[in-house]
């Protein structure tokens, strides 16, 4: 399998290079050169596989050669060993919880699938790679598990000051070893800027080998698939449409569901669900794609003003307006609206949703006011200890910390400010 860039300026590399790449020489996003539909008696018996079985035939042609088929199930053995259970909140809603995992958030699977994939690669060079990655909030942390001690891997994380949960903030500035957090005076969108300049660098590119591992490289981006064919294979028995709705930020979580549907999953409709940076909503209205600033929410890993993944999804329908529009439905909403979905969850159905749960499941009631006779599903993408002041406030109610969390509480925060590019510069050359 061969990657090619978006911006279609630079060679075509293995998965190995995209991988390592992180991001094309032209700044393209990399996307595989061809998707081949699996069989459809794949989905006929997906009730009988396991989901390391649903798990290594849906990513198999995407890696290639590149991982022969021993290191390939171990690979997935290690990171899908926990559930990703389908939790039916009300009649024809269901809630897939993919806070299970080792961070208690839905990037556990991609951080450490790449972290795997990079681990095994890194072992046929001397040289060491630099892992370079800005958050929004959960993603920080699961690369800082996923990575954390891995040899010849040293990870830089990049996130804005005051503008993830303590939690989150916890998760990536408490670990140490070949984990670095670099507190950015400013957004998450001026952190992806930074990030993205770097690779464009080329002092910094010929002094050592960069990669990412936001969504924007393959590895961390495909294997979300995964739990879209999990919540398949749980939801088929009811014999209904499937529609998914997911909470969207830098919209590589929704574009990897598409790439569960290009595979030949059944899903009728996906829903991307924002809160009021409203990017893609309002082009989906207008045909415009019109970049903003973004601006803070209580569903912080969603503040994203150019979510870098949509062009994928665009590349998917081949631009096509109507093919996409047939496809994709985008609704916004505000805070006051999330928490107003936070607490009818938890009073009508008492079940405790996260502020990014809750624009999801906004989202699917908005979609099916018009196509009632669906079954939806949206995503909790993450546990909501991980925002404990807000779902507190919102239901008036105390929630236990899981060990996960309760373990990082005393631990000390150890993090570099900055607010330039240049000091991110000096630190990479320094380090």
């Amino acid at each position: 399998m061969k990657y090619y860039s978006l911006n279609k300026q630079a060679p075509n590399v293995s998965f190995k290079e995209a991988v390592v790449k992180g991001i094309a020489p032209d700044r393209g996003l990399y996307f595989p050169e061809s998707i081949t539909p699996l069989p459809t008696s794949f989905f006929e018996n997906i009730e009988n596989l396991t989901k390391h079985e649903i798990a290594f035939t849906a990513i198999k042609q995407f890696t290639g050669d590149e991982l022969p088929d021993p290191v390939l199930k171990e690979i997935l053995e290690d990171v899908l060993d926990f559930d990703f259970p389908l939790v039916e909140i009300e009649d024809q809603v269901a809630s897939l919880e993919l806070f299970h995992g080792p961070t208690m958030a839905f990037k556990d699977v991609g951080a450490r699938f790449m972290a795997k994939c990079l681990g095994y690669f890194s072992q046929k060079t001397t040289n060491d790679v630099t892992v370079l990655v800005a958050t929004s909030g959960d993603t920080g942390g699961a690369v800082a598990n996923g990575f954390l001690g891995v040899n010849g891997v040293k990870v830089v994380i990049l996130y804005p000051s005051g503008k993830v949960s303590d939690i989150q903030e916890k998760q990536l500035t408490t670990l140490g070893q070949n984990i670095t957090a670099l507190e950015v005076d400013g957004t998450f969108d001026d952190c992806q800027h930074m990030v993205k300049t770097a690779f464009l660098d080329q002092e910094l590119t010929a002094a050592m080998q960069l990669t990412s591992a936001n969504s924007i490289n393959v590895a961390r981006w495909l294997p979300q698939l995964f739990y879209f064919m999990f919540a398949y294979k749980q939801a088929k028995s009811k014999g209904k449409e499937i529609v998914f709705s997911v909470p969207s930020g830098n919209f590589g979580n929704i574009c990897a569901g598409i790439m569960a549907q290009r595979l030949g999953m059944p899903c009728k409709q996906f829903v991307a669900a924002t809160n009021i940076n409203d990017i893609v909503p309002n082009f989906m209205k207008t045909g415009t794609y019109s970049p903003k600033p973004s601006q803070a929410t209580i569903s912080n890993a969603m503040d994203v003003g150019d979510p870098s993944n949509f062009i994928r999804i665009r590349h998917l329908f081949q631009d096509n307006f109507d093919a996409l529009s047939n496809n994709l439905s985008s609704y916004s909403f505000t805070d006051k609206e999330t928490k107003e979905a936070m607490l009818k969850i938890y009073r009508d159905f008492n079940y405790v949703a996260d502020p990014h749960g809750a624009v999801g499941y906004l989202g699917l009631k908005k979609y099916q006011e018009n196509h009632p006779n669906t079954y939806g599903i949206f995503l909790e993408t993450a546990h909501p200890v991980k925002f404990l002041d807000v779902v507190e406030d919102t239901i008036t109610k105390k929630i236990s910390l899981p060990k996960q969390i309760a373990i990082l509480m005393d631990k000390k925060k150890k993090s570099i400010r900055i607010s330039e590019y240049a000091e991110l510069k000096t630190f990479l050359l320094d380090k």
